[in-house]
């Protein structure tokens, strides 16, 4: 373990300050610069971007947690799918080439980009309605939360199960190369099913950061096992990359609560394309 990657903890401090705001994993952008950057390994790229992920959505964690900002009743459900799909992706990690899954999700975040830039058309929000409707029927479906400020934010989720089905397919991306559970949450709870920004970055965080958990156990497994100069290099990041994460995973969340839905959701769309360019130039270059 040396102290050569000292500049990742300004770096890193920034990074997790906008995937905090965002609800977007910080290894969607460490990744890639440890690959294209850093040089370093895919495996050990990803391996190194979750574990540093984990870290920095555990502090941001806390402070939603403290701002009662978190729908849990949402949150376990969506945990209920990307648990075993994590673990699964974890294990297919090692028989799928990543090259292949990293065209297909560049390609995923174009398309997800381009609905967060456009307008929702009426047919989609009739759509929405209909979903509400027939899941729901003519009960009162809304949750409401009251966050330590004092302020009710009130809204409908619909359509849980594709929620699930949503959040899984990202959970087995998350898995076998360390992203994707954050950009499917935020299309799903902000896009599909409009929860407001606040309450929807919040509970995306407490998915991530648990399937983050669950998914990178096995990674550092890998790299205690190979040891030698794979895990030094492991731990010589770590040390800077923890702390920034911790840093600017409550700075993020100070963010968060400032920006209205309406910007984030464009934001998010331009933050998806830049995303997905850097993971089609690491199979490019």
């Amino acid at each position: 373990m040396n102290l050569e990657f000292w500049y990742m903890l300004p770096i890193s401090v920034a990074i997790a300050t906008v995937a905090m705001a965002s609800g977007v994993e910080g290894a969607t952008f460490f990744t890639p610069l440890f690959i294209l950057a850093l040089g370093l390994s895919p495996e050990v790229a990803i391996g190194t971007g979750l574990i540093t992920e984990v870290f920095g959505f555990a502090s941001g964690l806390f402070a939603y947690i403290h701002k009662r900002l978190i729908d849990y009743r949402l949150g376990g459900n969506l945990l209920l799918a990307t648990i075993p799909l994590a673990l699964l992706g974890t294990w297919a990690a090692s028989f799928v080439e990543p090259v292949i899954l990293k065209v297909i999700l560049g390609v995923g975040l174009f398309v997800v980009a381009m609905s967060f830039l456009r307008s929702p058309k009426q047919e989609d929000i009739a759509w929405l309605e209909s979903g509400i409707q027939d899941e729901y029927g003519d009960e009162k479906a809304e949750t409401c939360l009251t966050t330590s400020d004092g302020e009710e934010i009130c809204y409908t989720v619909c359509n849980r199960t594709e929620g699930r089905l949503i959040a899984g397919v990202g959970a087995l991306f998350i898995g076998m190369i360390s992203t994707g559970l954050g950009e499917m949450n935020g299309y799903f709870l902000l896009q599909r099913c409009r929860v407001p920004s606040k309450v929807s970055v919040a509970t995306s965080v407490l998915v991530v950061a648990i399937t983050a958990l669950v998914a990178s156990a096995g990674h550092f497994v890998k790299f205690v096992q190979v040891g030698g100069e794979t895990l030094n290099t492991v731990l010589s990041l770590v040390i800077f990359t923890v702390p920034g994460v911790v840093i600017g995973g409550q700075l993020g969340s100070l963010v968060s609560s400032r920006i209205s839905q309406h910007f984030l959701e464009r934001t998010m769309g331009i933050l998806f394309i830049l995303v997905a360019l850097l993971t089609l130039g690491e199979v490019i270059l």
